[in-house]
């Protein structure tokens, strides 16, 4: 790989730390706030709005311009989001704010890895995307963690930044929290540092027209391209399926290990790296042993995934859970990174870069807002956790095996081609 691709790996991680530090510090400021439990997973919702809704506008954004500039711009995005939880605004509105920056983000930073490297290397590249995504989330939780920590929030900088708001703002919304809030700002700031110095790939595209309604209908020929395409359907229900359902564990994993293990927050961001060490384990392991053309042959670990929840469920211990969870990861990161690289590999054949990735995160994310829409209303009733656990889990089974069995009674596939 070439160093320009290591420096856009390094940027986008950078990012996507601070995506998920900002999460567990505002998930602590919803409880500080005294807001029902049943709010948490509805700022993952928040952030996932404008993947959906702006999905036929992202695409041709991404493609508009030099992908690297946009990145900087959307990081910058990101951090108006963090100044509004700094002001004290409702943090359902800070990660609707949030989330435009990472929608139009994502689409670029994919697009330019298919520009810059060919389809022998997307399966590592994507490898090693998912690793740094996976690091940056386990960092980035466990920041968030040591930031709810009351350690930090009774710190003596905390506490002088608390002093000095409330002297020199009236009205000030400082709470114990604002330190965290800062620390975070910084963190995009240095993302948009490294994201400045990303080189342009080079690639153009031709220009779109910019009516609503033919982006809108632009965008739906691509959707139908993509999902009618035999391996492009295939993988992009399963890319779905695993995105949504693991955006919804990590609100599961957390409400578990709070009314399970009876841990608390900062505790149970901790635990939340288990799941990121087996997926960092089993990406890399993807990426280095399975090509573009053996990509199908992991699906039956989407099984195995779905199987895994309610052995996680009924675990009585942390000695159990732990390394259930680091399976689960495991297991989670060999079936996502092939089937995502023949994703990436057949929407730039049909598509664009910045189309094809727009289309898969309107799928995988809508997917996200549906499983997450349906966790808080479960939360909203009292469903409790455990059995929860267990009908999330034999959902993904079932729906894995179905697309299995779909794919097993078709003809045998045309090879992928790889020039």
């Amino acid at each position: 790989m070439s160093p320009r691709f290591h420096l856009l790996i390094a940027a986008q991680a950078v990012s996507a730390l601070a995506d998920n530090a900002v999460l567990i510090v505002t998930i602590a400021l919803l409880e500080a706030r005294g807001l029902p439990g049943w709010w948490s997973p509805l700022l993952k919702f928040a952030f996932t709005l404008s993947y959906v809704f702006l999905a036929p506008l992202i695409g041709p954004l991404a493609d508009a311009m030099p992908k690297a500039r946009l990145m900087s711009l959307m990081n910058a995005v990101k951090m108006i989001g963090v100044a509004m939880l700094f002001a004290g605004l409702h943090p359902f509105a800070a990660f609707a704010v949030i989330g435009f920056g990472a929608a139009a983000y994502a689409p670029a930073k994919y697009g330019l890895v298919t520009e810059i490297v060919g389809p022998r290397q997307l399966v590592a590249a994507n490898g090693w995307i998912e690793v740094s995504v996976i690091c940056a989330a386990l960092l980035g939780t466990m920041f968030g963690g040591l930031l709810v920590a009351d350690l930090v929030r009774s710190s003596g900088a905390s506490l002088t930044l608390q002093a000095w708001l409330a002297a020199s703002v009236p009205g000030s919304s400082a709470t114990t929290l604002t330190l965290s809030i800062v620390a975070i700002f910084f963190i995009y700031v240095l993302s948009g540092l490294l994201n400045l110095g990303v080189p342009d790939s080079g690639a153009r595209y031709p220009a779109s027209r910019i009516h609503a309604v033919a982006l809108v209908r632009d965008f739906e020929r691509g959707n139908r391209t993509l999902w009618r395409d035999r391996d492009g359907g295939l993988s992009l229900a399963v890319t779905t399926i695993f995105w949504g359902a693991g955006a919804t564990l990590q609100f599961v994993v957390l409400r578990w290990a709070a009314d399970v293990m009876q841990l608390s927050l900062e505790h149970a961001a901790y635990l939340q790296a288990a799941v990121a060490i087996g997926v960092i384990a089993g990406a890399t392991l993807a990426g280095r042993y399975v090509s573009l053309d053996q990509a199908k042959r992991v699906l039956p670990a989407g099984v195995v995934l779905g199987l895994l929840m309610p052995a996680v469920a009924s675990a009585s211990s942390l000695a159990v859970a732990v390394p259930l969870l680091v399976l689960a990861g495991a297991v989670g990161g060999v079936l996502v990174v092939p089937l995502n690289a023949l994703l990436q590999h057949r929407g730039h054949v049909l598509l664009s870069a910045g189309r094809s990735i727009a289309v898969q995160g309107f799928n995988e994310n809508l997917s996200i807002l549906l499983m997450l829409a349906s966790y808080a209303a479960l939360l909203a009733i009292d469903v409790p956790i455990v059995p929860l656990m267990w009908g999330f889990g034999l959902m993904i089974a079932a729906a894995i095996t179905l697309l299995m069995r779909m794919e097993s009674s078709r003809p045998p596939p045309v090879a992928v081609p790889e020039t």
